[in-house]
């Protein structure tokens, strides 16, 4: 049984209600947000598959809420199961470098550089350091992969349209893969160093085609399709695998 959905007011504005909810013997948060002009119960995983989000139309019966999450454990079940085991960050597990699955060894050693080669026909990421900084070496690595690239494909994009980035950063960010402020600044997950290089091109290509277009209007579309003609498949790759480069942990 789920417990009561209590709704809490501040400044008259209804809040968020938090809660956890077990899926499979796993235990996640549930945001559950009252829309007043949602006609039905929506429910999403958030990117990573580590939290919940439901929205509700305002007012409706806590049975309903709870009835509607009974039902659908069968899909959550089945949704949430993707985001298990996709890599092990570990000697032997694998991780995406640019689209290509790279087998990750330990070389045993403290010092040296973190590199990506071919060994045998088989790609690899050769990884020193102790064990216990694995994860975070191989993030230090992919943040270099996303930077030097970035940057090469933002100069050769906004040159294009006779543009200027103010300045590129990278981050961990869950709600979108990148940014561009109105004074030029763009910001990029660095995770999209995963993806393939066709869409790490969409993505720059994305941001700069906003140093023109400051909105995502048909101009926009046309202008980020000219500078990557590749935008429609990479989004639809980015649609389908996105949510699981926000899987992995790099803790």
């Amino acid at each position: 049984m789920f417990p009561s959905l209590k709704r809490r007011r501040g400044s008259g504005t209804l809040l968020d209600v938090r809660r956890d909810i077990e899926v499979a013997g796993k235990v996640l948060p549930l945001t559950i947000r009252q829309n007043a002009r949602a006609t039905r119960m929506t429910l999403r995983i958030e990117p990573g598959g580590r939290a919940l989000k439901l929205t509700i139309p305002t007012g409706l019966p806590d049975r309903e809420v709870n009835a509607f999450l009974t039902r659908h454990q069968g899909w959550l079940m089945t949704k949430l199961a993707r985001f298990s085991g996709e890599s092990e960050l570990e000697h032997g597990g694998t991780i995406l470098i640019r689209g290509v699955a790279h087998r990750i060894e330990r070389t045993g050693r403290l010092r040296g550089l973190t590199e990506a080669l071919v060994v045998d026909d088989v790609a690899v990421l050769r990884v020193g350091g102790a064990e216990e900084h694995l994860r975070r070496r191989i993030a230090d690595y992919l943040k270099r992969e996303a930077r030097g690239e970035l940057e090469r494909l933002v100069g050769v994009y906004a040159g294009r349209i006779g543009r200027r980035a103010r300045s590129l950063s990278l981050k961990d960010t869950r709600s979108r893969w990148g940014s561009c402020s109105a004074e030029g600044d763009l910001s990029f997950s660095w995770r999209i160093a995963m993806a393939p290089p066709k869409v790490i091109a969409y993505l720059a290509a994305h941001e700069v085609a906003h140093l023109q277009e400051m909105n995502h209007g048909p101009d926009f579309w046309a202008l980020c399709e000219r500078l990557c003609p590749d935008t429609k498949n990479a989004k639809h790759w980015l649609k389908r695998n996105g949510t699981m480069l926000h899987a992995i942990d790099f803790g």
